[in-house]
């Protein structure tokens, strides 16, 4: 695992750049991993699905599939990665400080 710098935290990533301790996740290491996803502002909409991806995991332990995802955001594929360029595994769990997901998103 390696240590990177976010918004002036060491944090341990995985060989992928998911944060290895969701515990340690707040809202300002959220603001900076958004720019290392093409997210250069977290706007409202953006919080919405971080919000609701993280609540969801801490909740279940996984992260949601896409589809539940998009159901209970309101957001449609194709707003989810105007969103998120990386993706809805990729960037939203990132910048949720979710660990890597093993399945779809």
């Amino acid at each position: 695992m390696a240590m990177i710098n976010i918004g002036g935290k060491q944090v341990e990533v995985d060989e992928d750049g998911f944060i290895q301790d969701p515990e340690i996740w707040d809202e300002e290491l959220a603001k900076g991993i958004a720019p290392l996803e093409e997210v250069n502002e977290l706007t409202e909409d953006h919080w919405k699905v971080v919000r609701y991806i993280r609540e969801y995991y801490l909740r279940t332990g996984v992260a949601p599939m896409i589809r539940m995802l998009c159901k209970n955001s309101g957001f449609t594929l194709k707003q989810i990665y105007e969103l998120f360029p990386t993706g809805p595994a990729k960037g939203a769990c990132k910048i949720a400080g979710l660990p890597k997901p093993t399945g779809c998103v």
